[in-house]
């Protein structure tokens, strides 16, 4: 789940909140309460006795939770590190292993093995690493913790549950320093609602079981609402007069709408006549590659809120399957500064666009404000944050 950011004004007060631990007495008052949660919820009592007060807080944890890194990634930045020759090419050797499984999962849940396959590379680089935080310490932390107490004592009662349902060990339980565990990192409430026993043993253990993982993975998209038989999207062409403020995924049309307007296959072919609608997406601006998404895409990112993530999922599904890889490749060029994206946000208020929440993330309010501001300004509309376009939006008077 993408994090929202405060206004970078704020930055330095909640770097120094995140130092601050809870008194001693505090947690353990705290851990008094997760017990009496716990108890409500039907957890055994000799859980909610024997583990709950042997828990720790994890300081690290708070730190994480509130932790920024100084620059947003680009597209470009962020494909090379997710889709690059090595996990293409354990991801291709996994594919063959798991091949006769993956083709059951197809049958029973219609979600290709490719895809099932990329999701494990880009969450834990196919089990390369899992976390090694204590899963109930962590989420004990951050539902002690006031920032999203609710959330975290919902998912630190249903890990519990878990443990007893599965018969685990607090040692068995580690994972990401939010809570999310196993080949696929799920979240316990994920967990307890999508996990499935893949390789029939009884149990479902998605640190260990390769099998489980990948069917609970596939049993999740499908509940989801996967679309068999359609692909995440493909890489497409625009032609030279393509109007970019019809970019965004808000702005979706059917297949042959699109046509019409110009856009084709990276082969220069027409498009699909099929009976489907899509959105295009320029994750690197206007001289980057383009991208039509369908249904499919929005269901990865019902998995993760990031489009980066998606696009890299449906990308490196595709050179699993052995696609070449993209004909238009994004430039890696500089990030941009959280801090300059919360300036841009402002400006963007003032001069009477709305971005969104002041807070440091390029979502799609913001992406579509800064279209609206490049098109008035007879700019190409493309919503991308370059650093010229910044430096001219800062510059303009607000009067």
């Amino acid at each position: 789940m993408i994090k929202r950011l405060l206004p970078a004004a704020f930055f330095v007060g909640l770097m120094t909140a995140s130092s601050h631990a809870l008194a001693e007495d505090e947690f353990e008052q705290c851990l008094v309460r997760l017990q009496g949660e716990a108890r409500q919820a039907g957890v055994p009592e000799q859980i909610v006795r024997e583990v709950v007060p042997t828990l720790e807080e994890r300081q690290r944890v708070v730190k994480l939770d509130r932790s920024q890194p100084e620059f947003v990634q680009t597209f470009g930045q962020y494909l090379s590190m997710r889709v690059n020759g090595s996990r293409i090419n354990t991801g291709r050797k996994l594919f063959q292993k798991h091949r006769d499984f993956l083709d059951i999962l197809t049958r029973q849940y219609g979600i290709p093995g490719q895809y099932l396959v990329s999701f494990w590379g880009l969450e834990t680089n196919f089990g390369g690493y899992l976390g090694n935080i204590p899963t109930l310490d962590s989420l004990a932390t951050l539902a002690c913790d006031p920032r999203r107490s609710a959330f975290f004592t919902t998912e630190f009662v249903t890990a519990l549950q878990l443990m007893h349902r599965e018969g685990l060990q607090p040692d068995d339980m580690k994972g990401s320093w939010a809570g999310a565990v196993g080949h696929t990192q799920f979240m316990p409430s994920s967990y307890m609602r999508y996990a499935v026993d893949g390789d029939g043993d009884g149990a479902i253990d998605l640190w260990r079981s390769e099998r489980d993982a990948l069917a609970s993975g596939a049993n999740f998209l499908s509940q989801l609402g996967w679309k068999a038989g359609q692909r995440w999207g493909r890489e497409v062409v625009l032609p030279d007069d393509f109007d970019f403020f019809a970019t965004g995924r808000a702005n979706r049309a059917d297949l042959r709408t699109w046509g019409g307007r110009g856009v084709k296959t990276v082969f220069n072919r027409d498009l699909p006549a099929a009976d489907m609608s899509g959105a295009v997406l320029v994750p690197a601006g206007a001289s980057g590659p383009a991208f039509l998404v369908y249904d499919n895409f929005n269901v990865i990112m019902r998995w993760n809120k990031s489009e980066s993530y998606a696009l890299s999922v449906g990308l490196l599904a595709d050179r699993i399957k052995g696609s070449p890889g993209l004909k238009n490749k994004p430039a890696a060029g500089p990030g941009v500064r959280y801090e300059d994206i919360g300036k841009a946000q402002q400006k963007l208020l003032e001069l009477g666009y709305d971005p969104g929440p002041v807070d440091g993330i390029w979502g799609s309010a913001t992406r579509q404000a800064l279209s609206q501001w490049q098109r008035d300004q007879n700019r190409v509309a493309d919503g991308f944050p370059a650093p010229a376009v910044i430096g001219a939006l800062l510059a303009q008077s607000s009067d």
